[in-house]
């Protein structure tokens, strides 16, 4: 059989070709290695100059000198002497602080395991009566700052009574459960008309205020990729907003940029937001009030920075919650703050604050549907089924959104315009008993211009937090508050019944600490002595290191404290 010959011309132009030597395979892994370094490069020329953008030289310097400084300190703490002195002055605070919060000795029963057999329902009822009698603040005298935003009795008596009807209910089964589903979506709907929202306004609830700012930052991330491709998120907020928006970033993989608050206003810089702002920005914040000092933040120039860059803005207004909405109508100054200002995409509002809802509910609203889908949560090829969720939580307590309901048509507009008449009226009293009272002025002073229900204050010749030591040896719980030493009150209706006292004890205290300080001036030891009190000490060191580890192990150490039986 014959066979068809190879062109000449093709056998010699194979013959040519030549396998890659080693010195050309170097050349072109020395290429790769030049383009990765050029983008490693570039990269971080791209972070520097964001950095010098929003920081500015001298900002720049300052956070490098803050994070040497940090760093230095972090290594001098773990030197082999001082670390053991470190664990051991952190082991006797939290061994003290056990002392104090988990009840030792006789008559305290623990109970480690389930009983052999159960108890009866009187058994079982007079523990529980043990367990409410425990010795603790009194709140019911009104001596708490915040914490219980109680709407009275008889609200507490209609709650048990919604709890109870609907104590097995979950709205993720809404066919099981359809009056919970109605519930619900009416709550949205009514704090949405409070916010004034537009007519496709729409919202979720949630478990508190922590997963209401959770999920607008969630969502805001989800919104920044689908729709502009960022995958460097990074969110820019007052140094005084919510520590849940810097436990959003942890969680969620998003960078924070703390814009400043500075005296005297104490509200956040307008100048600082906008050099922070660069193509991965995802949100821009503003409190409503901010918890640390009561403040509004500019909301209006907030709103035009968001519009004219194109970013979403979520206001806060957890604390403000069922106050701020009716100051106008109670007869207080206000500013704006709500969906009528149109750079606000998203609102967060505690039902269970001023709303004398339970604790455990809290509403998320936005100005479209479009924002509240970027939340939710979709599995369509699970084993178990199509799973859909909007919120963290899958199963969550019916029971709860009904006593949230029944809160709100309980008290309806007139009794929440009366409750903030009495909330608002009684801030007002302290302010005022602070700026004009001649034992309070010399000594102590308000912080910014507070509008809501927060009054903070702070002292320029005095130790404040030995004011607030002294104050809760008098049974006051009050906020204590850092950068600047500070401390605040949240006024609630107990506190409403209780602010004439709560104005003679601070009028008593202060005289005392200024006696304090006017003898050891005598005595020749300066201004302002080390602090003696438990909160002196904390906010104190807290204040002064440079590394906040000691502090984290001290913090870790109480919530471990939290769950020793």
């Amino acid at each position: 059989m014959g066979s068809t010959r190879m062109p000449l011309s093709l056998r010699n132009s194979l013959s040519k070709q030549k396998v890659p030597t080693s010195g050309q395979l170097k050349v072109g892994v020395d290429v790769l290695r030049n383009v990765i370094f050029v983008l490693f490069l570039l990269r971080w020329t791209r972070k520097a100059a964001l950095q010098l953008k929003g920081r500015g030289m001298l900002g720049t310097f300052v956070d490098a000198y803050a994070s040497i400084q940090r760093t230095l300190y972090g290594i001098f703490l773990r030197a082999p002497g001082m670390r053991s002195q470190v664990k051991k002055q952190v082991a006797e605070s939290i061994a003290k602080l056990e002392g104090k919060l988990v009840p030792q000795g006789p008559g305290i029963s623990r109970y480690l395991t389930l009983p052999k057999e159960g108890w009866t329902e009187q058994q079982v009822s007079a523990e529980l009566s043990k367990l409410s009698d425990m010795e603790h603040t009194r709140w019911e005298d009104g001596k708490v700052s915040g914490a219980v935003y109680h709407g009275g009795h008889e609200l507490v008596k209609l709650q048990a009574e919604a709890f109870e009807k609907f104590s097995v209910s979950n709205p993720i089964h809404p066919d099981v459960f359809p009056g919970v589903r109605k519930m619900e979506a009416e709550i949205v709907a009514m704090v949405l008309s409070m916010f004034n929202a537009p007519p496709n306004g729409a919202g979720v609830t949630t478990s508190g205020g922590t997963e209401s700012i959770l999920m607008a930052c969630l969502s805001a991330r989800q919104k920044a990729y689908v729709e502009r491709g960022v995958t460097e998120p990074e969110m820019i907020i007052p140094e005084t907003a919510h520590a849940a928006f810097r436990k959003a970033g942890s969680y969620f993989g998003i960078k924070v940029h703390l814009a400043p608050c500075p005296a005297t206003a104490y509200s956040v810089r307008i100048r600082s937001v906008t050099r922070l702002i660069n193509s991965n920005t995802i949100l821009l914040v503003g409190s409503a009030p901010s918890f640390p000092h009561g403040i509004i933040d500019d909301i209006s120039a907030l709103s035009r920075l968001a519009i004219k860059k194109g970013i979403p803005l979520h206001v806060d207004a957890c604390l403000g919650s069922f106050l701020i909405p009716f100051l106008s109508r109670a007869g207080f100054q206000t500013v704006p703050f709500d969906f009528s200002v149109k750079g606000v995409t998203s609102i967060s509002c505690d039902t269970h604050k001023y709303g004398f809802a339970p604790k455990g509910n809290s509403t998320l609203l936005y100005r479209n549907t479009t924002l509240r889908s970027y939340q939710y949560f979709i599995s369509p090829d699970w084993s178990g089924g199509v799973y859909a969720s909007p919120s963290i939580a899958g199963s969550r307590p019916g029971a709860l959104i009904a006593s949230a309901w029944a809160s709100l048509m309980s008290q309806g507009e007139s009794g929440y315009i009366s409750a903030c008449h009495s909330i608002i009226g009684a801030a007002k009293k302290i302010e005022s008993s602070i700026r004009e009272n001649h034992a309070l002025r010399g000594d102590i002073y308000v912080l910014g211009n507070p509008l809501v229900s927060v009054v903070a204050f702070t002292s320029k010749s005095l130790n404040i937090y030995d004011i607030a030591d002294s104050m809760g040896a008098k049974g006051w719980h009050l906020n204590a508050l850092q950068s600047p030493p500070a401390m605040h009150v949240a006024v609630t209706l107990p506190i409403v019944a209780a602010v004439d006292r709560l104005i003679e004890d601070l009028v008593t205290v202060v005289e005392e600490e200024t006696e304090k300080e006017r003898v050891r001036l005598v005595e020749g030891k300066g201004k302002k002595g080390s602090a003696k009190g438990d909160m002196a000490a904390l906010y104190g060191v807290a204040g002064s290191l440079p590394d906040k580890s000691v502090v984290v192990q001290l913090a870790g150490g109480f919530l471990d404290t939290l769950y020793k039986a």
